[in-house]
């Protein structure tokens, strides 16, 4: 079964980091991305741009209408995601929960409807 791991972390704390710390958490990021390829879990994944990068779409009365941002103000912001093949959710929160993200913001983990 196919899961979405989408990962949220505070945008300013990651900017904060000196660059040794960037240089650091991007290598458990590859660490972690090279395990889960090699252990048959990696179906697909990409980082994103920061939220101002983010444009908000709406249709309201056949109006398309955009917003710069996100549709949300929160305190963590979406920066990537997974997409894993798992047995069950069971084994799907145990690869995202070795996610580096994880320690630091969140991972939310969700299961991909198949029509």
């Amino acid at each position: 079964m196919k899961y979405l791991c989408l990962i949220y972390d505070d945008e300013k704390k990651m900017a904060a980091m000196s660059k040794a710390e960037a240089d650091a958490f991007m290598g458990q990021y590859f660490a972690f991305t090279d395990g889960i390829k090699k252990s048959g879990h990696y179906v697909g994944g990409e980082a994103l741009h920061p939220v101002k990068a983010a444009t908000t779409v709406r249709v309201r009365n056949g109006e398309l209408v955009t917003f710069d941002g996100p549709f949300a103000e929160t305190k963590e912001q979406l920066g990537g995601y997974y997409l894993i093949e798992a047995t069950d959710l069971n084994e799907a929160l145990q690869v995202a929960g070795r996610i580096p993200s994880a320690k630091t913001g969140s991972v939310e983990v969700r299961p991909i409807v198949v029509f």
